[in-house]
């Protein structure tokens, strides 16, 4: 009986994993992939023109801390001149953003 719940704790775990992953993915697939692009490269019109950091590079993704990814998702980004330049996701839970922070974080080779 033990084996029998624990079997079905795991597999309920796993399918909740599978299923934050699968939403992270769907949000980026559709509110970031427009600049930073599908690969987190950054290599799109709007990512060329605003300048946005290849989110593959080991570098970047070390400068990167995941509360500041979490806050600049959630708020957004303004540049020196206070223009904005990543518009805040205020729809999104704050689960969904986590989820999107461990996303980014995958991109990283």
């Amino acid at each position: 009986m033990k084996k029998i719940l624990s079997l079905a704790t795991m597999f309920g775990f796993a399918v909740v994993l599978n299923a934050s992953a699968a939403d992270a993915k769907a949000n980026w697939d559709s509110l970031c992939a427009k600049c930073h692009g599908a690969d987190g490269k950054g290599q799109t019109t709007m990512g060329k023109k605003l300048g946005i950091k290849d989110l593959t590079d080991a570098k970047v993704q070390s400068e990167l801390k995941d509360d500041e990814i979490f806050k600049m998702i959630k708020e957004g980004k303004k540049d020196a001149d206070g223009k904005t330049v990543m518009k805040a996701y205020v729809t999104l839970s704050d689960e969904e953003i986590k989820d999107l922070v461990t996303f980014v974080r995958g991109l990283k080779p």
